[in-house]
């Protein structure tokens, strides 16, 4: 087969998607990648597939399988109900995306084959090989692999690829060689702070299968509630979870669901802090009372006892090897402070609340252990004479992660993947398991590095909006954990995710729909389409900010529980400022600034009657307020650099201290374009020569996007685009 090598690292360049004429979607299309000039996708060798994660190795052949109605999979040889539900999954999702419905009887001869050569092992373990091997031709399609993981994981890979064209639904030719980075690719739900119904977990199930996340770190308990049914001690689930919990029929059903997606389901019950809710049941099992916050009394035996009882009845329920007992933010000094406590530690020779915490780890080990498990832990149960098999996630760093692996013991990095803490895509994708202090590590060592896990905390996220806090960003990470290291550019990312993250919404995944539905009940309105404009460019405020702006989080209804993480609007807005800045920048560029901060500017007046019918957005008007405030000033900046006129020092000065308070939180939100138009305010102070920038005056005029973009169709894609190409000088190696 005449082909070419899709080679790495990947060809950089950007696309630029018409906005959507439907003003009732408040998001613009995202940025979708491209290669330079008129190329279509896949049409060179540095060419990259539109999928994520990103294979180890593709070879790309010169034509495309066209799906048909007729178009038939079959599973050859090693057959297992696993494998007959998987091929019924994906034609229903196949289905979902072309509108065509395809046969579900067991063809005599298929176009697409797929074939494990042995059957899934009884309990799914890190160590099995998840590799495949996918060959697609202009007629026929060969999935093969060790195993069904492989097959499972090779089947997304083929629904990925799909998209429409002038043909129709099509498929490049293409082989692909694949197998994952590491062996621990994880998200983290937190069913503790919040109780998250059994539908939301299935659906986010289905997102990870898709970018083939392979364990479910599911948590049970915290502070705030206990939400799994005990037999053996149920006053936990009757007196501490507010009557919502999962039966232990729920959670077969769950690992089942996992299973069949190639996902392991690892629990974990924190310990012996995150447990005040467990008092309320066990009162004696407080180190100082039912309000204790100094977490279990590790110096009775009572609660050993009422432990070995429990974790043994948790470990028959959970097949999975691994078994989690958190370990983390307990403060020693709460058991120093405790004469009883402190009595114990020197009749023990304890040092501190430190050595208390040690022996009570050593204690719970030895527990998992006798159920046949391999305890999880984070960093904080890291001692020296930690058993080497216990496995420990790390929320501080590479540096922790490091000097566990230098140490003999496996781990697993969380750190740089709190995506609730509504961080870019970009900063968790530059986040490497092996990154940074793990770098320097033995080969040896760093195989004890094990993967990563993305961690969904619900302190201030309900299962209502936790979607578009997870995804699409979960699939930057998912790539991170399973390609090439190689694999880190940006601009691709980027470009790639916005895809996928159009393709997440054929398995479950409600990302894409969260906020509209949040702005529809803020403001009573069922086209609110001024709130969707302030909505468009308005972030939560990042890190740890969000707690402390908003210290009530029993309601999860404000529009900062409603826009997602990052603001793709803002982003490519931020984008298009830079290439102003530089000199760098389309026609087509300048006239959707020009829009952009036209539209924010002139919204306002539109929004601010609306703000005071609904209890939920009063506090909205300064925010609003603001952006239009910072979009005329936006406006004025562009003029300057059009018209090579420097704004005064002292209004220049002026509107730099105005974007600079604009960028901080407003009402538990951030404004994004304020950061943006500071670049163009600043950018005024030392303008370029009119040899250095083309003006484009006739962009005053507002005139519609097709007057002025250089249409392409990229036929292999399906999308109609607006192409920007790398200005002279930039190489495939990034745009500078």
């Amino acid at each position: 087969m005449d082909s070419k090598a899709i080679s790495l690292p990947f060809a950089e360049g950007h696309l630029l998607l018409r906005r959507p004429r439907n003003v009732q979607r408040f998001v613009l299309l995202l940025t979708i990648f491209a290669a330079i000039s008129s190329l279509e996708l896949f049409s060179q060798e540095d060419a990259v597939l539109p999928i994520m994660p990103l294979p180890a190795r593709a070879t790309r052949g010169q034509s495309e399988l066209l799906i048909q109605p007729s178009f038939t999979i079959a599973i050859v040889g090693q057959n297992e109900p696993r494998l007959e539900r998987a091929r019924q999954r994906f034609l229903d999702i196949l289905t979902r995306e072309t509108g065509i419905p395809f046969s579900r009887g067991v063809p005599s001869h298929a176009v697409f084959t797929m074939t494990a050569a042995a059957p899934s092992a009884a309990i799914q373990n890190v160590t099995e090989d998840e590799s495949y091997r996918l060959i697609i031709t202009a007629t026929e399609v060969q999935l093969t692999a060790p195993n069904p993981l492989g097959v499972l994981h090779g089947l997304q890979t083929f629904l990925q690829l799909v998209r429409v064209t002038p043909r129709g639904f099509t498929v490049p030719a293409v082989t692909i060689e694949d197998t994952p980075r590491f062996p621990w690719r994880g998200l983290l739900i937190d069913s503790g702070h919040r109780f998250v119904p059994v539908p939301a977990v299935k659906r986010n199930l289905d997102g990870m299968e898709a970018v083939k996340l392979n364990v479910l770190h599911w948590r049970f308990a915290d502070d705030q509630g206990f939400h799994i049914e005990s037999k053996k001690l149920p006053l936990l689930q009757q007196k501490a979870s507010g009557g919502l919990y999962y039966t232990q029929d729920d959670v077969r059903d769950v690992i089942a669901y996992a299973r069949d997606r190639g996902i392991r389901v690892v629990p974990e019950f924190d310990m012996p802090c995150h447990t005040r809710s467990w008092f309320l049941a066990y009162p004696e099992l407080a180190s100082r009372g039912p309000a204790d916050s100094a977490g279990f009394d590790p110096t009775r035996e009572s609660t050993y006892k009422l432990l070995s009882t429990f974790l043994g009845e948790m470990s028959a329920l959970f097949p999975d090897a691994y078994f989690h007992t958190g370990g983390d933010e307990c403060d020693p000094k709460e058991w120093e402070s405790t004469p009883r406590i402190a009595q114990f530690m020197k009749e023990h020779n304890l040092a501190d609340g430190a050595a208390l915490q040690a022996m009570f780890t050593r204690r719970v080990e030895k527990i998992v252990a006798g159920n046949k498990k391999i305890m999880v832990g984070w960093d904080e149960i890291l001692q020296p004479d930690t058993p080497k098999d216990v496995v420990i996630q790390s929320w501080r760093g590479q540096a922790s992660l490091a000097d566990a692996a230098r140490n003999g013991y496996s781990g697993v990095l969380s750190w740089g993947y709190y995506i609730d803490l509504n961080q870019s895509a970009a900063e968790h994708y530059q986040v490497d398991p092996l990154g940074d202090a793990a770098a320097n590590l033995s080969r040896e060592q760093q195989a004890r590095i094990l993967g990563g896990e993305a961690t969904m905390w619900t302190d201030i996220v309900s299962h209502e909006n936790m979607d578009n806090r997870i995804w699409p960003r979960t699939a930057a990470i998912a790539e991170r954990l399973w390609s090439p290291q190689r694999v880190h550019d940006l601009d691709s990312m980027y470009a790639r995710l916005a895809i996928v993250s159009q393709k997440l919404s054929y398995y479950g995944p409600r990302h894409q729909l969260v906020t509209e539905e949040f702005l529809q009940r803020m403001s009573g309105d069922p086209d609110p389409v001024a709130l969707r404009v302030l909505a468009s460019v308005l972030q939560p405020p990042r890190l740890y900010q969000r707690q402390e702006l908003r210290t009530d989080f029993t309601a999860i209804n404000r529009m900062d529980d409603a826009v997602p993480p990052e603001s793709e609007v803002a982003r490519q807005f931020d984008e298009i400022c830079k290439r102003i800045v530089a000199g760098k920048a389309s026609p087509a560029d300048w006239q959707q600034a020009r829009e952009w901060l036209a539209l924010w500017r002139d919204n306002d007046a539109k929004l601010q009657p609306q703000l005071s019918r609904s209890s939920l957005t009063p506090d909205l008007a300064p925010v609003s307020h603001t952006l239009a405030q910072v979009a005329e000033i936006g406006l004025e900046a562009l003029n300057s650099l059009e018209r090579h006129e420097p704004v005064p020092a002292e209004h220049r000065q002026q509107n730099l201290a105005f974007l600079q308070s604009a960028a901080k939180p407003i009402a538990v939100l951030l404004i994004m374009p304020a950061a943006s138009v500071q670049r163009l305010e600043e950018a005024t102070q030392i303008l370029p020569t009119s040899s250095d920038l083309i003006s484009f005056p006739q962009l005053n005029s507002f005139s519609s996007p097709g007057a002025v973009h250089n249409r392409m169709t990229l036929s292999e894609a399906g999308y109609e685009s607006q192409l920007s190409r790398p200005q002279s000088g930039q190489g495939l190696s990034g745009i500078n």
